[in-house]
C-alpha cells in the first residue's frame, strides 16, 4: 500500500471513509480481495509471495493498512514480510494498544513501515479509535483525532505532492457526497509533478518522477489496485477493489463486497468483469 487517504469521524453519516492505492511490481503474484478461510472473518487481498496483505477489514470492523517507508539505503533483504503485521492486527482479539505493545519487541526487525489500525465504534469494543504507528520513529503509537489524513511512503501527513493533491481532492469529494466512483477517479489521477516539487527519497530522479503521481504507471511497476472502504453509522460496510491487470494495466476488474459488521450481507462479491476505464 503506497497511498491512502482516510476520513476519520469527520462525516455525519460515515465514521470512516478510506481510499487507497497499492503500488507494486507487476511481476509480484497477488490474489484479489476475498474472504479468507471458512470462517470468513477477514476480507483482504493477498500477497501470494509472502502470504500477507496490505489492507483488510475484519468482520468486527477493525481495519488495518500498511505502507512501506521509502528508504532504500536502510532496506534489509532478509527482514520478515511487513504484510504479516496487517494480518496479525486484523486477527487479534486484543485491543489495538495491547496488540501493539505485544508486538513491540519485534517491530524493529521489519523494514520501515507505517501502520494504521481503525476501529469505528459503536461496533468496536469501547471507544472508536484510529491508531498510527511507525517503526522508524520512537514516538510510539499515536491516537488520531477526528479529521482527514494522508499517508504515502513517508510518515503520516508528510506533504509529498501526491499526498497533498489526494487529501484536497478527497475532502472536496466528501463535501459533496460519499461517492465511490468519484473516489476511484481521484485515485486514478496520473498528473505528473514538477521536478522542483519532488521529494528526495534516495531513488534516482527518473524514479522520483515515476513514483510522484497518485496513480503510478512505470516500467514493470505501478498501481496494482485501488480500494475504497466506507463504514456507515448503522454498521453497513462497502468494500470496493479495482484491480489492474499486470500485463495490461489499463484494464481493470471491480469487486464489490457489502456486509454488516458482525454478519456478512453478501458473501459472494458483485464482480463487474474486466474492462478498460470509461
Amino acid at each position: 500500500m503506497c497511498l491512502a487517504v482516510i476520513a476519520w469521524q469527520s462525516h455525519p453519516d460515515y465514521p470512516l471513509v478510506l481510499a487507497a492505492n497499492r503500488d507494486e511490481f507487476y511481476a509480484r503474484s497477488t490474489r484479489p480481495a476475498s474472504w479468507w478461510g471458512q470462517s470468513v472473518e477477514l476480507l483482504a487481498g493477498r500477497d501470494e509471495e509472502a502470504g500477507g496483505t496490505w489492507l483488510g477489514i475484519a468482520r468486527t470492523g477493525r481495519i488495518a493498512l500498511l505502507t512501506n517507508v521509502r528508504a532504500p539505503s536502510e532496506r534489509n533483504p532478509h527482514a520478515p514480510s511487513r504484510g504479516a503485521l496487517v494480518v496479525s492486527a486484523l486477527q487479534s482479539a486484543q485491543p489495538t494498544g495491547e496488540w501493539l505493545r505485544a508486538q513491540a519487541p519485534r517491530m524493529q526487525a521489519f523494514n520501515g513501515f507505517n501502520l494504521l489500525v481503525a476501529e469505528p465504534a459503536p461496533f468496536a469494543r469501547g471507544m472508536p479509535r484510529l491508531v498510527y504507528f511507525t517503526n522508524r520513529r520512537r514516538t510510539g503509537p499515536r491516537l488520531m483525532a477526528p479529521g482527514i489524513y494522508g499517508l504515502s511512503n513517508a510518515f503520516l501527513d508528510t506533504p509529498w505532492p501526491k499526498v497533498v493533491r489526494a487529501v484536497a481532492g478527497f475532502a472536496c469529494t466528501l463535501a459533496s457526497r460519499v461517492d465511490a466512483d468519484g473516489l476511484l477517479a481521484l485515485m486514478a489521477d496520473r498528473q505528473p509533478v514538477r521536478d522542483s516539487e519532488l521529494p528526495s527519497t534516495g531513488v534516482p530522479l527518473e524514479w522520483e518522477r515515476a513514483l510522484a503521481p497518485i496513480q503510478i504507471r512505470a516500467n514493470g511497476y505501478g498501481t496494482r489496485s485501488t480500494t475504497i472502504v466506507t463504514v456507515r453509522r448503522d454498521g453497513v460496510v462497502n468494500f470496493i477493489e479495482r484491480s489492474f491487470e499486470p500485463d495490461a494495466p489499463d484494464v481493470h476488474r471491480d469487486r464489490h463486497f457489502e456486509f454488516t459488521l458482525g454478519g456478512v450481507r453478501s458473501p459472494v462479491p458483485r464482480n463487474s468483469g474486466a474492462r478498460k476505464p470509461g
